[in-house]
């Protein structure tokens, strides 16, 4: 990388290079490159560049002699000023120290666009610090003239005033009840609405608040003592927001003058990426150095070490997923092993997260620089952590909780599935590849073989009980929702009955009557003439199972078309109806394209929820009828895919294949409900 002939700001304005040693190699490099040159970098001369140099010594030398004078400087100034008020003296002895460097910076701006931005920050500190510590003196004055007041008004009878102002809020008031008896009249004639009346009621009784205590506010006492609270608020808010001015004003200096330095590469990050918060510490930006460090300090005492064994439970970090406990001790848990090594590698992945922001923070501050763009002071770094860092900060505590409450979880659930983790291998097991999938998919071994039939009568499942479900919710809701329909209260409270009622209780007492003793069963046998047991029948069970299902998730999709019908405005079906639609068409283009517009995602989290619907399942019959030949000695033919992997890995330990179904389950699982928010039109047109 060559010099520039030219640098930027912080907004992308582009300046002449003032520093002629480095104009100087940016023209040696652009004439090899046989590149036009401005002109006055064309007739730029070894003899310039070297009265430059000689300038530039003598203003360093200068410079630091000038800052060698600063306590003689400030003694003299403390000198004049006569201010009891401290912050008062700070800011004048600021103010005209300021000045000073002005004076001494001004001759030097042609020189270094440093010289020219401490010029015109020394300048606006000058210019405005002075007129900060007039007000603040102003005010101050104002609150002891104020105090004084206070104490001769509270030293004065006021008694009087007390009684005129206690005869006015008796007058108001007793205007307010007349004109509430007029109101009150005027609402039992029907003149005016119970709304308007209300309205006048309480429009009237804050009109009478607020005149009361602006009567209460005049008399002498308490005027004075809200002249002294008023002045009392002006010294505490007027400096700090002039100073906030002032601070924010130095920064808009900053983002316009440009900085010319010697470097070319931004070398200072690859040579501190090791240590973040380093470079932040070269650069000279404290602040951020001092939360990169406790970021280093984070990986190299807590991650680190931790990954590589110390400070774990039982396990030995990252190395227990490779090992599992093999060569352990007999009370050695490979699961153990697995979940810490788990936590090692999300600690090891958080430290180098801290490592790559520290490097690019530091990287894009050094190639700004070499560009032209100064890096930022802390108040400006203070101002873009409040304005772009505060979603990261607000998100950060929840992101971390997600982390070992949401992915920890799931990443052990998948790595287990690569495991022979069984009945035979509970304390200690080991990595056994995709065998666990084959079997799922060839239909092989304990798991492998009832999975597919399982899954078939899961997919019938969810499309029927679910889309039952719909039906009849939207069904009822649009009857309901007729005008004509009388009582619609108590029956919204009925339809609601399913869903407020606990699910368990009334899935338990289907259960009951559908016992071979149960009423509904007695009832069917005598209706068709033959015993009919629903829970030893395959499709009888899957058939009660669906309908039970359907009318426990009716209430759901009762409430929500029911809410959604209300917000249909009604001139849309009279606009139908003047047009020649039938009710049916009318249902057809408006009603339900709406409610699909607005339930879609929903109606997709419904079916996704019926997948994985446990409880019913396991509730009224524990996934029987059983049949040993087709299902094996664990499934039951009402099984879905949740209560298999349940009875699979709770009841009798396959953990290792139970897992490899349930990644199996949400891979598909959330590809279906991926294609279902994607089709639907409130997604298409970014609605969610």
């Amino acid at each position: 990388m060559s010099y520039s002939l030219t640098v930027s700001d912080d907004i992308g304005n582009q300046h002449p290079r003032r520093n002629l040693i480095l104009l100087d190699k940016a023209v040696q490099a652009a004439r090899k490159k046989d590149q036009a040159l401005p002109s006055e970098a064309e007739g730029l001369t070894a003899e310039a560049v070297s009265a430059y140099s000689e300038k530039m010594k003598a203003a360093r030398a200068g410079e630091k002699e000038f800052q060698q004078g600063r306590k003689a400087r400030q003694k003299d100034f403390l000198a004049g000023i006569k201010d009891p008020d401290k912050r008062i003296r700070r800011w004048l002895l600021e103010a005209m120290e300021a000045r000073a460097r002005s004076d001494f910076y001004l001759p030097l701006i042609d020189l270094d666009y440093s010289y020219e931005l401490r010029y015109r920050e020394n300048l606006e500190k000058a210019d405005q610090l002075p007129r900060i510590a007039a007000e603040r003196r102003q005010v101050k004055d104002e609150l002891e003239a104020a105090k004084k007041a206070l104490k001769e008004a509270r030293s004065v009878d006021s008694r009087p005033q007390t009684q005129d102002f206690k005869a006015a809020r008796k007058t108001r008031l007793a205007d307010f009840g007349n004109d509430k008896k007029e109101w009150k009249k005027a609402y039992r004639e029907g003149m005016i609405s119970s709304r308007a009346f209300a309205n006048e009621k309480r429009e009237g009784m804050l009109a009478v608040r607020d005149e009361i205590r602006s009567l209460k506010r005049k008399l002498p006492v308490n005027d004075q003592r809200e002249r002294v609270r008023h002045a009392r608020h002006r010294l505490r808010q007027d400096a700090r927001t002039r100073l906030r001015v002032l601070h924010s004003d130095l920064p808009d200096l900053r983002r316009k003058t440009p900085i010319e330095v010697k470097k070319q590469k931004a070398f200072i990050s690859w040579l501190t990426w090791p240590l973040p918060g380093l470079g932040q510490l070269l650069l000279g930006q404290y602040a951020k150095a001092i939360l990169f460090f406790m970021g280093s300090l984070f990986f190299y005492l807590g991650a680190l070490p931790y990954a590589l064994g110390r400070g774990n439970y039982r396990g030995k970090g990252i190395f227990g997923l490779i090992s599992l406990a093999r060569d352990g001790s007999r009370l050695d848990r490979s699961v153990i092993f697995m979940v810490e090594g788990v936590i090692a590698v999300i600690l090891l992945l958080l430290g180098l997260l801290i490592f790559y922001q520290s490097f690019r923070d530091i990287n894009r501050v050094e190639k700004k620089m070499i560009r032209g763009v100064r890096k930022h002071n802390w108040f400006e770094t203070r101002m873009a952590i409040r304005r772009d860092g505060f979603p990261f900060f607000a998100s950060a505590p929840a992101a971390l909780v997600t982390i070992f409450i949401v992915l920890l979880p799931i990443a052990v659930t998948i790595l287990i599935s690569f495991t022979n983790y069984d009945p035979s291998h509970q304390s200690k097991f080991d990595w056994a590849g995709l065998a666990n999938f084959k079997q799922i998919i060839l239909g092989q071994g304990i798991a492998g073989g009832p999975f597919w039939l399982i899954t078939g009568w899961t997919v019938i499942w969810t499309i029927f009980a679910t889309s039952l479900a719909i039906l009849i919710g939207f069904v009822l809701a649009l009857l309901v929702n007729q005008d004509r329909i009388r009582g619609k209260k108590l029956f919204r409270t009925v339809y609601l009955l399913p869903w407020a009622v606990p699910a368990f209780i009334t899935i338990m007492f289907f259960s009951i009557m559908f016992s071979p003793d149960g009423p509904l069963t007695s009832l069917l046998s005598s209706l068709t003439g033959q015993i009919t047991n629903i829970k030893y029948s395959t499709w009888g069970t899957r058939i009660v199972l669906i309908l039970l299902q359907g009318w426990l998730g009716s209430s759901y999709i009762f409430l929500l078309c029911t809410g959604i019908l209300q917000g249909i405005p009604h001139d849309l079906y009279e606009a139908a109806k003047i047009d020649g639609a039938t009710g049916f068409q009318a249902t057809r283009h408006i009603t339900i394209p709406i409610l699909l517009f607005q339930t879609a995602p929903l109606m997709v989290g419904q079916y996704t929820f019926n997948f994985n619907n446990f409880s019913i399942i396991y509730l009224f019959n524990g996934g029987g009828p059983f049949e040993p030949s087709k299902y094996g000695n664990i499934a039951g033919s009402s099984d879905l895919l949740i209560s298999y992997i349940y009875k699979l890995t709770i009841q009798k330990q396959y953990q290792g294949i139970g897992s490899a179904i349930t990644l199996v389950v949400s891979l598909v699982l959330m590809f279906f409900a991926w294609v279902g928010f994607s089709r639907s039109k409130a997604f298409r047109e970014e609605k969610l």
